[in-house]
């Protein structure tokens, strides 16, 4: 199966729907009156497709088992045309559109089992997805083109700087950027000094860059000083993303709770702060990224 590890839950829903065609009005006559010798056609076709959206991933070997939060079938008559609609809703990592589709199939067919004793000129067709939303296409920022974004990358630590390690966590922060057109105007490699660490902000606010990503300096040992020399240079800090940073991490690792994050805004500038090891500043950018870019647009209305 892919791997969605990296993705972050939403609330996701799929509308399908399928049309199942009878010959004559008996057998729509039967179906309303409820004299179909199998049963209630509507409500056993319901129960079949409740069970069909369930099912999914034990027929289909590519899909995801997923928690099914919500699942609604609708039936509408038309003529001779009866319209089988099916909503389905997680909070996961990936999308329903499968087990809507799947689930209408399932209802259309249950109702041509139960129907074909008194009608033998039914067909199923049309089994489609109607729509869907919560994935990343529904997120993606409507307030700026990602290339006006510029960003500086800089790295805090003492052993990088002298030589004696190469950074990797820089670059995976760089590669991650890169991805969403976000342009690098700056890469250094500073020791994780007090003095240091506000030069660098200071100029990259000077230099109006948009995006400003300082990585390692963040644990709790006594030379860890990055957090602590930025905070007071923060117009506000912002919570919810460093929240959304630490959960995400300690899902992953129990130790990822033990690491000091920091996000604010100077001005214009988003400043971000994340840990220094390589899968720390991997998962802390999966952890936000496209999603945080949304700011931009809220600092930009918020001065109009």
């Amino acid at each position: 199966m892919v791997d969605i590890t990296a993705k972050t839950n939403t609330l996701r829903i799929a509308l399908a729907e399928a049309t199942v065609s009878v010959s004559k009005q008996e057998t729509i006559d039967a179906i309303n009156n409820k004299t179909v010798p199998k049963g209630d056609v509507f409500e056993m076709s319901k129960a079949a497709g409740l069970l069909g959206v369930k099912k999914t991933p034990n027929l289909l070997p590519d899909c995801h088992p997923l928690p099914i939060e919500s699942t609604k079938i609708m039936y509408e008559i038309d003529g001779l045309d009866i319209k089988v609609s099916i909503e389905v809703k997680t909070i996961y990592k990936t999308g329903v559109e499968v087990e809507a589709m799947h689930g209408a199939s399932i209802v259309a067919l249950n109702m041509y089992d139960m129907l074909k004793p008194i009608d033998k000129g039914i067909e199923i067709k049309n089994i489609r997805l109607v729509s869907k939303k919560g994935g990343k296409s529904d997120y993606k920022d409507k307030f700026l083109d990602r290339a006006d974004i510029s960003a500086s990358v800089i790295v805090c630590s003492d052993t990088i700087s002298a030589g004696q390690k190469e950074d990797k966590a820089g670059k995976a922060i760089i590669e991650k950027l890169e991805k969403f057109n976000v342009s690098i105007a700056d890469y250094k490699v500073i020791p994780d000094e007090k003095a240091a660490i506000q030069n660098e902000f200071n100029s990259a606010i000077s230099n109006k860059t948009k995006l400003i990503i300082y990585t390692g300096g963040t644990g709790l040992s006594a030379r860890d000083v990055t957090p602590d020399s930025l905070e007071s240079l923060l117009d506000r800090r912002i919570p919810g993303i460093e929240e959304a940073i630490r959960k995400y991490g300690q899902e992953r690792m129990p130790y990822a709770m033990l690491s000091r994050s920091l996000v604010g805004v100077k001005n214009d500038s988003l400043v971000m702060c994340l840990p220094g090891s390589t899968n720390g500043a991997k998962e802390s950018m999966d952890a936000v990224f496209p999603f945080v870019m949304h700011v931009f647009g809220i600092l930009k209305g918020a001065k109009h």
